[in-house]
């Protein structure tokens, strides 16, 4: 039987993950409480700020055609100082910001454009994909909890875009991380379980997901996420990797799981359609295109390469 547990690094199959992949930058919380070396950080010729702003930033193609995060010398940046979020340092010792602003700067040369993490995780390198994640999940945190949960007086940001502080009550804040299961269930004839949510194009499947709930472990979450989407029960359950996924504030943990029973029911709120397929039946539906594959950022993607065997065909491709 395959074993899945070898594959728990940032790669799933032949391909690192996108936004999992060691991005180079130390994160150097240690620095967040102390203002004089923000100070000096921010002041520093070599550091670099790209300013974030509804969950874009700007993108660039360079010469030689790779695509990079639009970024900046502090000392040309725009002004902000509440919204300035430390994001950490590289080998070289240079400093990164994020600034989060209402709305993207112009750019005279015309040449970049907005993104999402979306797109722009998936053309990124790994260094500029983790500090926009960073960025774009400190941004969708302070937007969404401004007010204390415990008094309801406004809060105010400290250590440099990771606490919100309460100046009523003395309360802290912390940017929320919630966790959620994503699996590849497979039978006993090794196919595949994919479904399809209500508010999906026709004919885009995917892996089953849930959030993880209250008390529960997160194999306890795969096991009942499947049956209640699916009506498939689930015996072993093995972990394969994680995915950062801030859309708004989520931790994908992603897991290959064995069915104890094939027959589907699908409960016709989250799941409108689920089914079994084999490899063969995969592959042809793919290329006749009456399955779109998961977008090529997601977890999901690569879970089921890493059943399927290799990079699953696109709509339109010849066959191998």
């Amino acid at each position: 039987m395959t074993t899945w547990t070898d594959r728990t690094d940032d790669r799933v199959g032949d391909r690192p993950l996108s936004l999992a992949a060691a991005s180079g930058i130390d994160r150097a919380a240690h620095h967040r409480l102390d203002e004089a070396w923000l100070a000096a950080a921010w002041s520093h010729p070599t550091t670099r700020a790209f300013v974030v702003s509804g969950g874009q930033v700007l993108i660039d193609e360079t010469e030689d055609g790779s695509t990079e995060l639009v970024m900046t010398p502090s000392f040309e940046a725009p002004l902000t100082e509440a919204h300035r979020y430390f994001l950490g340092t590289d080998g070289d010792g240079v400093s990164y910001f994020a600034l989060q602003k209402d709305s993207l700067p112009g750019r005279m040369d015309q040449s970049a454009r907005a993104a999402g993490l979306r797109e722009a995780g998936l053309l990124l390198s790994p260094r500029d994909a983790g500090l926009m994640a960073h960025a774009v999940a400190l941004e969708n945190w302070q937007r969404l909890h401004r007010f204390c949960s415990r008094c309801g007086e406004r809060t105010v940001i400290t250590a440099a875009g990771h606490i919100r502080r309460c100046p009523a009550c003395g309360a802290e804040h912390y940017p929320r991380t919630d966790p959620a299961v994503i699996m590849l269930v497979t039978d006993h004839e090794d196919r595949a379980l994919l479904g399809r949510q209500m508010h999906w194009p026709e004919g885009r499947f995917s892996t089953l997901a849930g959030f993880v709930e209250p008390g529960e472990s997160i194999e306890q979450s795969v096991r009942r996420e499947v049956w209640e989407e699916a009506g498939v029960e689930v015996g072993e359950v093995e972990y394969v990797a994680s995915q950062p996924w801030p859309f708004p504030s989520s931790l994908m943990l992603g897991f290959m799981a064995r069915a104890v029973s094939s027959k589907i029911t699908v409960d016709g709120e989250e799941i409108s359609e689920a089914r079994w397929f084999s490899r063969d039946e995969l592959r042809a539906a793919f290329e006749s295109g009456e399955v779109l594959p998961p977008y090529g950022i997601s977890i999901a993607a690569r879970l089921i390469e890493l059943w399927y065997g290799e990079p699953v065909p696109r709509p339109g491709a010849t066959p191998a």
